[in-house]
């Protein structure tokens, strides 16, 4: 089997093309080189996925039985590589995100819900985008990808996972997480601690890509774990559990925390109130494969890759968590809110 990745330097893409090459693939990664290295083994092509000059030497590279394109971002660039790869690959493997959907997080969604409208033409500056929020931009973006990659010359499967934690996860929801459970002190969190959450491991869609490409499965696919995988109190309790219980939850209403300005996602990491957030169908995907290993073994192997390798920079990191000075002043409101209700 022979394969390329768009990416292979971070994260997913490095994780496939690690996974790949230990079932004795082929393995070839092109990136612009400019951060991150696929992992030894890999056959290194340098170049921009924005350049025709640059896909047409790619395309010299080939054939492959697959691409796994795991940094699509503008659907005129996804419409580029299968356009000029064309018949030089067999399937073209998509990591698209549920934020595709037009729905979410409103509401609940499976893989028949409909997408953002979009096409393979539109671009960050489109200007159908213009009047759209950063979220609707994104999404639209990312449907308008899985089109580009749908009517290429290749089959195509699409992957939309949700949230993907795991070992060199860079973005710092973990991260973040696993910090503010080590520094102590009271700590501020969203109830109720029962609250389902759907994150999956990133060797657990790594293996899920690669078993659908050895098997040459097609269609979209939510990746994500079951609705009752884990709660947002497993998580806390497992960050505490890695960092010595040194921090002392407190658990308050989250229509407390809307009201006093908290953002959700970003100031306390995957916490998110709409309905939809963590109702992802993804029975399709286990039906076909996908299984997920426990949320306690993707945070551990986590902190083990982060103690071993260091710190991945990234900067959405400096855009998460809540400022120790903000927290200590909302948990004192809370207490002083709270207290005025028991007398």
């Amino acid at each position: 089997m022979r394969i390329l990745i768009l990416g292979g330097g971070w994260f997913l893409g490095r994780t496939l093309a690690k996974d790949a090459l230990a079932r004795g693939w082929d393995v070839e990664a092109f990136t612009r080189g400019r951060s991150g290295r696929p992992p030894a083994g890999v056959r290194h092509i340098v170049g921009d996925r924005t350049k025709e000059a640059d896909l047409h030497r790619l395309a010299n590279e080939g054939p492959w039985d697959a691409v796994v394109d795991t940094s699509a971002y503008e659907p005129i660039d996804v419409a580029h590589v299968t356009n000029t790869l064309g018949d030089r690959i067999d399937q073209y493997v998509l990591v698209s995100t549920v934020s595709a959907y037009q729905d979410w997080p409103a509401t609940a969604v499976d893989e028949t819900s409909p997408l953002w409208p979009s096409a393979p033409t539109y671009t960050e500056n489109s200007p159908e985008l213009a009047s759209m929020t950063i979220g609707e931009r994104y999404g639209t973006l990312k449907a308008g990808c899985e089109i580009a990659a749908t009517t290429g010359a290749a089959r195509s499967l699409i992957a939309r996972p949700g949230v993907i934690l795991g070992p060199g996860e860079y973005v710092g929801r973990g991260l973040k997480l696993l910090e503010r459970a080590a520094q102590g002190r009271r700590w501020l969190l969203p109830a109720p601690s029962e609250q389902p959450i759907q994150p999956v491991d990133v060797r657990d869609v790594s293996r899920f890509l690669l078993d659908a490409i050895e098997h040459r499965l097609d269609g979209a696919y939510n990746v994500v774990a079951p609705e009752d995988h884990a709660t947002y109190g497993d998580l806390i309790d497992m960050c505490l559990k890695l960092t010595g219980h040194r921090a002392q939850p407190t658990w308050v209403d989250p229509q407390w925390l809307i009201e006093h300005g908290v953002r959700q996602w970003t100031e306390i990491p995957l916490w998110r109130t709409p309905e939809g957030t963590w109702k992802v169908d993804g029975r399709q995907a286990a039906k076909a494969g996908l299984t997920c290993r426990p949320l306690s073994d993707t945070m551990q192997d986590f902190k083990l890759a982060l103690d071993r390798d260091g710190l991945i920079e990234h900067p959405r990191q400096n855009q998460l968590g809540l400022e120790p000075e903000r927290e200590a002043h909302l948990l004192a409101e809370w207490d002083k809110m709270s207290g005025a209700r028991q007398r």
